[in-house]
Parts: C-alpha cells; sequence; structure tokens
C-alpha cells in the first residue's frame, strides 16, 4: 500500500444532509495512488445545537432535555437515511450511548449552574457522529476504512491565537495509532483534542481547518484540501462584488493577509502547520468537485500584482495629537502599552514622518477603553497641552488590498487611490509594510461597498468593460441584442472588450441583472422576471461602481426618451442612439448634448441617426475637420423612402407599398415620420411632404386606411416621370447659396439617384475638393439589420474611444 497521504476537510456546510454526506463519499472514493485522511466537522448547525444545550441546562432551562431529544431524533433519522438497516443499527446504539453520557453531563451542569465543562466535552459529538456515519457509509461502499477520534490522538495546550499543538506525544500516539493499520480511508474527527491531563478539550472556531492542518502534518502529507460550499478564494465578498473571481493561487503570505482582514480563506493560524512543512493547501468546493480551486502555498505563480481585496467593519480611527510627541522617545511605547493593558486590539497603525500625531484602528466595541487608557496614561501631558488632540471616529472600515507581486511595480498605489477617488471615496488613513505585500486604507463605514467595487474594478476589470442598458428592444433593439450575442465572446478573447448587457427596457417591463444578461434568453428573461420599467432606477443600476464605464443604448423613437440625454451624459454615462428626436428638438438641446459630454468627459455616438450604417456623418465630420470647404450636400436619406420608390413600379397601389415598408420594421412604428420629410429636416427647411393634408393626425391604422384615397394621386407623379425616362426620389438639398429644400423630385435613370437600390440612402458631396466628381457614400439605410450594425459599431468606436486597440 502507498506511503503517500492526501489529507481532506469537510465542514458543516459540506455535510449538511444526506445528499452531502453522499456527494462526501463520492469524492473520497475517487481513484487515487494515495491513502487519505479524511478530517470532517459536524454536520451543519449541530455544534451549535450542542452548544446551545449546555448552557440551556446550565442555566437550568427545563427545556434542554427536550432540545437534547431534537438533537437525537435528527440524527438518527440522518443515520437511516443514509445506511442499511444492519449498519444503521449498529451505529444508532454508539449514538444512543453517547446521549446517554451527554444527558449525565447536562445534568452536572444543571447542578453545577455552568456550562464551562460540559461545553468541552459535548460540543464535539458531533464531529464524533460525523465520522462514524462517514466511515460507515464508505464501508457500505467497499472502501477500506477505519476512525481515529483526534482525542485519542492530539494534545493541546491554550495559547492566544491557537491551541499549540504537543507535536512529540501527538505524532507518538499517531504512529502506535497507525503502525499496523492498513486502511485506504482513516476518517478523523475535527475540531476536538485533548489536553496535556487528557481530558477533552476544543480547538475553537475554523478548528476542523486546523485539525486538517495537524494531521496534514502529522501523516506528511503532499497536499491539504479544504472542501467547502464556494469554488476557491474570491478576490472580493461576491455580496458585494458580483465581478468577484475565482483566485487560482495564492502564497501562505497572501492568504494570511487576506484572511487578517476579514476575507473567508483559512485562518492565520490553520495554516501555521502546512507553512512549517510546506504542504500546499487547496481550497475547493465540495459540490464542484471538478473545478481546481484555489491552491494555496510558499510562493504563487499568478502574474496578477493583486490578487485580492478584504474588509474590517465596524472600525473607530483614534487619532492622538501633539508637540510632546515630536522626537521624544518611547511615545509609542507608552501609547501602546497602555492599550495592551487595557486589552485593546490595535488593527493598524499610521504614523506621519513628522511624529506629530499617531493615528490607529481598533474594534469599535473598544473605542470607550481605549479612549479611557490614553487619557489616564497621558493625563500630565494633556494637562500642560503637550497632547492638543485625542479623536475618535467611530463608524470605520479598513479596506485591504493584497498581493505578493505589489512589491516593485509603480503604480500600484496611483491605482488603488486613484479608484478610490474616481468614486468619491474619502481616506482617512493610510499603511504600508515595508514588504508592500499590503496596502490598508480607513475610510468611512457608509463608503464601503461602493469602495471595494470601485478598486476591484481597477485591479480586476479591463477599462474596457462597459455596463450596458437598452431601451427599446423593437427591431433594432432586439437585433441588435442577437448581433451582439454572436460576437461578444470573440471581442472579449480577441480584443479585451468586455460588453456587458445589464439592463433591458420597453415602454412597461425592464430586465435588470447584477450580472451580464445571456443574451441568448433575453426575451424569455424580459416576460418572465421583468419589474414595471423605472428609468430613474435603470439608470442608477447600468451606471456602478463596479464596472468602470456606462452607457445608454436608446432604439426607440421616442421624445421622452430623447430629453433624458442630456441628464445622462451630465453623469458621466456614454449615449448611443439611432433616434433622431434628441438631435431634432432643437440646436440649443443638441449643443448642450456636446457641451455635457465634454465636461463630463462622456460620448455622444449617433452616426444611425442618417443612414443607418452608413459612415455619413463621419465623412461629413472629416471633412470639415480637415479644412474642406462644403459647398453643396443632397441625398437621399430616408431608406423608408428609398425602399418606396424602389419598390414603387406602378403595379400596386403605393397606400400597399407604405403598409409592406411597415410590417418588413423599414419605416418608423408611425410611418407618417418618414413621409412627413422630418427624417431628413429641421425647423427651417423649405418641406415638401408625402402626407396627405387632413392625414396628419389620427392612429397609424387610420391613416394607412385613408391613404388608399390618395394612391391615384401618386399614380400620376410616376407617370409623368416614366414618360421622361426619370424616377421619382425624395431629396433633401442644403446648399451654401441656394439654402435647404427636401421635396420628391424626379432624376435620370442614369443619375447616381436613379441607380439605388431598396433601401439605399446615397448623399453627394460638393465641396472644394470634390467639385467636379462629388464623393458620394451609398448603401443600404433602412431595416433592422444594418441600423442595428450601425448601433453596434458605434458601440466599438465607443470602446476604442476608451482605449481598446480594435
Amino acid at each position: 500500500m502507498s506511503s503517500a497521504w492526501i489529507t481532506h476537510k469537510f465542514g458543516g456546510s459540506s455535510l449538511a444532509d444526506a445528499a452531502a454526506f453522499r456527494q462526501v463519499a463520492a469524492i473520497v472514493n475517487r481513484p487515487t495512488d494515495a491513502r487519505q485522511a479524511v478530517v470532517v466537522s459536524a454536520a451543519a448547525g449541530v455544534t451549535d445545537e450542542l452548544i446551545e444545550l449546555a448552557e440551556m441546562a446550565a442555566n437550568r432551562d427545563a427545556d434542554y432535555e427536550q432540545k437534547g431529544r431534537d438533537v437525537h431524533r435528527a440524527q438518527a433519522q440522518l443515520i437511516e437515511e443514509l445506511l442499511s438497516e444492519q449498519a444503521a443499527s449498529s451505529l444508532l446504539d454508539f449514538v444512543d450511548r453517547d446521549i446517554a453520557d451527554m444527558g449525565d453531563l447536562l445534568r452536572a451542569s444543571w447542578v453545577m449552574k455552568t456550562a464551562k465543562s460540559a461545553v468541552e466535552v459535548v460540543a464535539g459529538y458531533g464531529e464524533v457522529w460525523s465520522t462514524r456515519l462517514l466511515a460507515a457509509l464508505l464501508a457500505e461502499e467497499g472502501v477500506t476504512t477505519t476512525t481515529i477520534d483526534a482525542r485519542d490522538v492530539l494534545t493541546v495546550s491554550p495559547a492566544p491565537l491557537a491551541p499549540l499543538v504537543d507535536w512529540d506525544a501527538s505524532s507518538g500516539r499517531l504512529n502506535d495509532r497507525m503502525s499496523e493499520d492498513e486502511s485506504s480511508v482513516v476518517v478523523i474527527t475535527g475540531f476536538v483534542a485533548s489536553d496535556s491531563d487528557g481530558a477533552p478539550t476544543t480547538l475553537g472556531r475554523n478548528g476542523s481547518d486546523y485539525s486538517a492542518s495537524i494531521f496534514g502534518a502529522l501523516f506528511g502529507a503532499r497536499e491539504i484540501n479544504i472542501w467547502t460550499d464556494v469554488d476557491g478564494v474570491l478576490s472580493a465578498d461576491p455580496g458585494l462584488v458580483p465581478e468577484a473571481r475565482v483566485l487560482s493561487e495564492l502564497s501562505y503570505n497572501e492568504a494570511m493577509e487576506l484572511a487578517y482582514f476579514g476575507a473567508e480563506v483559512i485562518h492565520p493560524a490553520t495554516m501555521a502547520p502546512a507553512i512549517a512543512d510546506e504542504i500546499p493547501i487547496f481550497i475547493r468546493n465540495t459540490f464542484n468537485p471538478s473545478g481546481p480551486g484555489t491552491r494555496i502555498h510558499v510562493d504563487s505563480d499568478s502574474p496578477l500584482p493583486v490578487k485580492g481585496f478584504a474588509s474590517i467593519s465596524e472600525v473607530a480611527l483614534l487619532n492622538l495629537e501633539g508637540t510632546a510627541m515630536v522626537g521624544v522617545p518611547g511615545i509609542s511605547e507608552r501609547l501602546f502599552g497602555a492599550l495592551r493593558q487595557a486589552g485593546v486590539s490595535v488593527v493598524m497603525i499610521s504614523q506621519g514622518s513628522s511624529e506629530h500625531s499617531i493615528c490607529f484602528a481598533i474594534p469599535q466595541d473598544q473605542a470607550n477603553i481605549a479612549m479611557a487608557a490614553i487619557e489616564s496614561g497621558f493625563e500630565s501631558e494633556r494637562r500642560i497641552g503637550h497632547i492638543q488632540r485625542v479623536d475618535v471616529e467611530p463608524g470605520c472600515t479598513i479596506l485591504a488590498v493584497v498581493g505578493d507581486r505589489m512589491s516593485g511595480p509603480p503604480g500600484i498605489a496611483a491605482s488603488f487611490f486613484g479608484a478610490l477617488a474616481r468614486a468619491g471615496v474619502n481616506v482617512k488613513a493610510i499603511a504600508q509594510g515595508s514588504s508592500e505585500r499590503n496596502i490598508s486604507a480607513v475610510i468611512d463605514g457608509a463608503d464601503a461597498a461602493r469602495a471595494l467595487r470601485a478598486v476591484h474594478t481597477g485591479f480586476y476589470l479591463s477599462e474596457q468593460t462597459l455596463s450596458i442598458g437598452l431601451i427599446g428592444p423593437g427591431h433594432v433593439g432586439a437585433t441588435f441584442l442577437d448581433q451582439l450575442e454572436t460576437r461578444r465572446a470573440w471581442l472579449s478573447d480577441e480584443y479585451g472588450v468586455d460588453l456587458r448587457v445589464r439592463a433591458i427596457a420597453t415602454s412597461k417591463t425592464m430586465l435588470v441583472s447584477e450580472t451580464p444578461i445571456d443574451l441568448s434568453e433575453w426575451r424569455d428573461r424580459l416576460s418572465g422576471d421583468g419589474v414595471p420599467t423605472d428609468l430613474e432606477a435603470l439608470t442608477d443600476y447600468v451606471q456602478t461602481e463596479s464596472v468602470p464605464h456606462a452607457v445608454m443604448i436608446d432604439c426607440t423613437a421616442s421624445d421622452d426618451i430623447g430629453d433624458r440625454y442630456l441628464g445622462w451624459l451630465e453623469r458621466g454615462i456614454h449615449v448611443i442612439t439611432p433616434n433622431k428626436k434628441g438631435n431634432t428638438s432643437s440646436l440649443e438641446y443638441y449643443r448642450a448634448l456636446r457641451d455635457a459630454g465634454r465636461s463630463a468627459n462622456s460620448h455622444y455616438l449617433y452616426e444611425t441617426t442618417v443612414g443607418a450604417a452608413l459612415p455619413i456623418l463621419q465623412a461629413l465630420r472629416d471633412l470639415v475637420q480637415t479644412g474642406d470647404v462644403i459647398h453643396r450636400v443632397e441625398g437621399i436619406l430616408s431608406g423608408t423612402l428609398s425602399y418606396l420608390f424602389n419598390s414603387y413600379d406602378g403595379s400596386r397601389p403605393f397606400s400597399a407599398i407604405v403598409r409592406e415598408a411597415l410590417e418588413k420594421g423599414y419605416t418608423e412604428p408611425d410611418p407618417r415620420e418618414d413621409l412627413s420629410g422630418l427624417d431628413v429636416s429641421l425647423d427651417d427647411l423649405s418641406i415638401d411632404g408625402l402626407v396627405p393634408s387632413g392625414l396628419e393626425e389620427g392612429s397609424v391604422d387610420e391613416f394607412l386606411s385613408r391613404l388608399t384615397d390618395h394612391d391615384d394621386d401618386m399614380a400620376s407623379l410616376f407617370e409623368g416621370a416614366r414618360e421622361r425616362g426619370e424616377v421619382l426620389r425624395f431629396v433633401g438639398v442644403i446648399d451654401a447659396t441656394e439654402g435647404c429644400s427636401v421635396s420628391l423630385k424626379s432624376y435620370p435613370l442614369e443619375h447616381a439617384f436613379g441607380r439605388i437600390q431598396l433601401t439605399d440612402n446615397i448623399v453627394q458631396f460638393r465641396t472644394r475638393r470634390y467639385n467636379e466628381n462629388p464623393l458620394v457614400v451609398q448603401g443600404p439605410g433602412a431595416g433592422p439589420d444594418v441600423t442595428a450594425g450601425g448601433v453596434f459599431a458605434d458601440l466599438l468606436r465607443l470602446a476604442s474611444y476608451l482605449g481598446a486597440t480594435l
């Protein structure tokens, strides 16, 4: 049999019920080339119930006996559910004897009115029961198994941080116990041990983890696996930072730093035996056993300079200030000596080089004790004014950033404090050790969640990560979401552009999600999980500290949504839209939008408001910005009207073509917006639209029905043009000398405007450079596919502005 060992530890969450026990048994029963030492906790909640039981007896609460029966019944039910009748009967006899012994202890506690001695014994029964039950379950599956009650092996003595192990005595007992045992699996009680007199004791909270580390060292294990209910150590608290990631590796030092600042990693004392023998520790998920977990060892090969973030809440910041402190030896010794004598734990210290002040953080519930100790220790200096101030500021949080590779590379501190500054978080005190492995900052507790998200974003998310809110998932909006679904992963892998749709809203319903919405199922989720639309709440949701940039995409034709652009841009939210309403309400409003974008460093992209995906506005912008002079711009700027006149050949009524264009999504929801000519105009243009007089008002259905009355008028215009060898086109003209107009005209078939197809837009620029031979931009200018593609292109253009190398 192999002499190599692997140690496992399964906590209470991994042993919550019968299904969890079976999952643990399956993990232990996987093929391996090593023997396995399996340390187990009590089933979830059992230890707390046993401690409560002992305290009830000590307090002479008569209900303790019923509580004991409830504990017994639950344990029996678990055994009977997992084991065969014969195996269950045998194990239940053990449990019955334990319950009887426990009853004697509890009656003694009742008489003595103290729970101290009883707790040390009673609290360990849960581990004993779990050990016997798991061993019996494995034995029924054909695994050669033995059990060890750690109280028969481990000898410990009290210590401030964690009990100290008598390694010689414990190693000798284990060797005696295992000298002739060749079982492939040894199931061991966690949490419990014996003191130097042989009396039962416990290893305290996190005791089962500590047991695993101790037995890993005693067995000389090649690895220690701590099985829990998460996939590994996370870069931050996922309850506060949804984007928190599982860390593949940590060094012992990084793990200890994170644990010190409250991260649920593994207690520093727990790691000590593993550190001494350089045994790697793996944090793994019982319910995802194939996952790699997090490896904790001497060094980490991960290139990340920052591994994780953690925080300690409910902290008070004390500040001692005075001239008597400058250049006087022993001040710090007196200060911290006074605090030590008062039993105050100092969490963090910060002192300026002037020595004029010292500030330090302590648990908030010790603030009054600390103040009293300082007042007493520096009474004479206070009386003569050499100590001017002793302040306490409650309600603080310490935020720490941790990573071995923070040492050396410049800019780590700048990134940390820059992220806090951008989130509007004030830093009250700072501390950094010479190892540069940790930077700690004291902040207001109310800012803790925002600060943690901001710094996590600053180090873990690409600057090209965008939080996206889309309003109007109709023809264009839905097509855009479908297009994004097909390219999102590729853009992330190829260019590092992380496009996260976190909100989708119709006029009545919205879907918001802390994590990116799965775009393969957004329709079902919007209808199933949607809530009433609240655009203020949606905006707050899209703009979050956990993602560097926010962008609103408006795919509606709504004036009301267009009116919100200014507020979004002023908040630093980028805006992308094919909605013309924002740009055509007034020149003043358009200029306000541009000014807001410049002031807040937010971008307003609207290429698709003219020509869908065609680079018409970009071409015009390039001409002007490079010094060309525009003489005349004329064009067919409505893909809808292009489609109508390209499709209209006199064989079908014009009204039928309009209805067909509406059904295909080529028009606005109200076709009159296209036919009126306002699609290509401003208020001061000369407009000769196509909406017959009298049909301006009323519903869309009424308009379409009554439009048939005017089919003959359009047929007459069509026939006249055809007789001249021309075609009808709805054209807008801007001329430097002639002014501006929008009207229906006819053009020869050989003219560029006569050769367009289907939904083509076409614009002809005559400029100083392009005079005799004008610059022409032509292509499809309507339809969900091309318009959505134009919106997508604007989104990628925005990502490029933000630093992506597309």
